[in-house]
């Protein structure tokens, strides 16, 4: 049974969980590690844990918080933020973390989503994509990088295309237009990068309804859904988010 997956996102700055708005005004939401244990006991599929200033402040992951984060839960890792080779890569592979997420090393150097599809398995290298609008390219929508900070000028549609080719077995696309505003992921968006891929996507930024949730499965073609506010805040619980999906028809691993 090929389930719907829930993905609560661990946003980490200095150490802190946090949450914000388009990228912005981040609010501290409290311990990684305590979080990751709480979500893992109700129930989410996997964690996806993004050092979000590790680019920008030219440093690798925080290796401590991501040992403490592996230990506290038992589902599938997902760690990205400041990964720019395949020995950072082991490193944390060897702490226990199932997947690593690479954004702006892999625009910077593709030849590394290849080296590393090839060193560790494609099912270990998941491709972020933080995209932003921008009517002068095909599909409407850029690749940014340096935690969104940078345009890179290149379709974002596009470069899901070429990371699938290098080796990539996973793509994760955040719309920073809608991150943290509660309004709906881009669904425009999540649905042109599905439909140019074969690999699983994972819808991310804006959702603040549990249709929210459904709509970037059921219309943005998401193989799963990454969420933050809505989770954080106790907005809803991971069971109330499975049990809609389920309701409305989505196969969910209850």
């Amino acid at each position: 049974m090929d389930y719907r997956r829930i993905i609560p996102c661990l946003d980490v700055k200095h150490g802190r969980l946090v949450k914000g708005v388009n990228f912005v005004d981040l609010k501290d939401v409290g311990d990684p590690a305590e979080n990751a244990a709480a979500y893992s006991n109700a129930g989410a599929d996997e964690l996806v844990f993004l050092d979000i200033t590790a680019t920008l402040e030219n440093r690798k992951t925080l290796i401590d918080a991501v040992r403490k984060t592996v230990e506290a839960i038992s589902i599938p890792l997902t760690v990205g933020g400041g990964i720019s080779s395949c020995k950072q890569i082991e490193e944390l592979l060897d702490l226990g973390v199932s997947k690593c997420s690479i954004n702006t090393a892999a625009v910077k150097n593709p030849d590394l989503v290849a080296e590393a599809a090839k060193e560790f398995g494609s099912e270990k290298i998941t491709i972020a994509i933080d995209t932003a609008k921008n009517p002068d390219l095909p599909s409407g929508f850029e690749v940014m990088v340096k935690g969104g900070t940078e345009g890179a000028g290149i379709d974002a549609v596009q470069w899901a295309k070429t990371v699938e080719d290098l080796g990539a077995g996973a793509i994760l696309p955040t719309s920073m237009d809608t991150d943290g505003t509660l309004t709906g992921y881009d669904i425009p968006m999540t649905r042109a990068i599905a439909d140019a891929v074969s690999v699983p996507v994972i819808a991310s930024g804006g959702a603040g309804t549990l249709e929210h949730l459904y709509e970037a499965i059921a219309d943005g073609h998401a193989d799963a859904v990454l969420v933050a506010s809505i989770a954080h805040f106790g907005t809803f619980t991971i069971r109330q988010m499975k049990e809609f999906l389920r309701d409305k028809g989505l196969p969910v691993n209850l």
